[in-house]
């Protein structure tokens, strides 16, 4: 395997930051799009909104790229208007890129492309653990339309793709934290332990009690870079999970201890974080920053709660195999727990969190 010249399109956010570091620890020569990028150490920056298609194929004209890494999403109110702007992102990426030496392209997704899109989600029938080989769900899915503009693009110009397909991501972000569980769940239990809040699960009792997996976002770099150089990755999807299993009900008793805090009893309904924490939130956080002198008193740039409660609220499990991974060669494996205290242990250091 011989690594290449990469462009990671959303470098800023948890998958493409992540990616980044894999992939300049590992020698390649790396681009990182985004709308405001922001320094990275082995990372050459490219700012472009890839929905204007003339600055995008300005701010690509005459790059080297060998591989590209699709990790960036733009959300709308509906549906069909994700459809519609993610498809002229990936749109504008493709045709910018025709005249590039183009080898391969990996492309993120995630476990909606099995339980549904936003505006439907659950309501996808694969059943689990999830497999690649499932059919697409009915309905409009922005995750559908990236994966047939990429499938089209590399028959046209005659590269290899890869779609990676990662569950709720735990890791380290440098900008949008929109998709990052791990630092919303962070913040809340900061606000718990500042306030004396009881720490309670704010999802629904399905995931209290059933088995789920999470995507470190790490892990999901390792998987990329290796379906980007290995021959018997391409053109194929791949689920992108740690490889462990575990229940909510014993994670949020570790997640407390490590804050400590009592964890409390699951409700029999949810309670949801975006309406207990929307209005409150940045007030009590903007206190917290002052007085624990904290790096970001915008708790709105660090927590996600909608995506927090779409995530542990719905009433269907969501388990993934990893067994097509592995047979191809791909063994990456990280314990869950480790993931979340890794990352909190982090974002104390940083002085993100008190």
């Amino acid at each position: 395997m011989q690594n290449g010249t990469a462009l990671i399109v959303g470098v800023t956010g948890i998958s493409g930051y992540n990616l980044a570091n894999v992939l300049v620890a590992s020698g390649w020569t790396v681009y990182g799009l985004a709308r405001h990028p922001q320094s990275q150490e082995g990372v050459i920056p490219v700012a472009v909104d890839l929905l204007d298609a003339g600055a995008t194929q300005r701010a690509l004209r005459d790059l080297p790229i060998s591989h590209v890494f699709f990790c960036t999403w733009t959300r709308r109110n509906t549906e069909q208007e994700n459809v519609e702007a993610n498809g002229s992102m990936m749109r504008n990426l493709c045709d910018a890129l025709s005249g590039a030496p183009l080898q391969h392209m990996c492309l993120v997704t995630g476990t909606k492309h099995y339980l549904g899109s936003f505006e439907n989600y659950g309501s996808g029938k694969a059943e689990t653990p999830f497999r690649e080989s499932e059919p697409r769900q009915p309905g409009e899915n922005f995750y559908y339309t990236l994966e047939d503009i990429l499938f089209a693009a590399a028959e046209a110009h005659g590269f290899s793709w890869s779609v990676h397909r990662s569950h709720s991501m735990i890791g380290r972000a440098k900008g949008s934290n929109a998709m990052n569980m791990g630092v919303t769940l962070a913040v809340y239990a900061s606000i718990c332990k500042e306030t004396g809040q009881p720490f309670v699960f704010p999802g629904s009792r399905t995931q209290w009690d059933g088995l789920t997996d999470v995507t470190d976002a790490a892990l999901l770099g390792r998987q990329m870079e290796w379906a980007a150089l290995s021959p018997a990755a391409r053109n194929q999807a791949f689920n992108t999970v740690n490889g462990d299993v575990f229940r909510w009900r014993w994670m949020w008793g570790e997640i407390a201890a490590f804050f400590g805090l009592e964890p409390a009893p699951c409700p029999e309904q949810p309670q949801r974080l975006e309406p207990r924490l929307k209005d409150p939130a940045p007030a009590v956080w903007a206190k917290m920053a002052e007085k624990h002198g904290l790096a970001e008193a915008d708790v709105n740039k660090l927590a996600s709660w909608w995506h927090t409660d779409a995530d542990l609220g719905r009433d269907q499990e969501a388990l993934n195999d990893m067994t097509k991974s592995r047979e191809l060669g791909f063994l990456g494996y990280k314990d869950s727990r480790a993931s979340f205290l890794e990352l909190f242990t982090y974002l104390r250091a940083q002085r993100l969190i008190p």
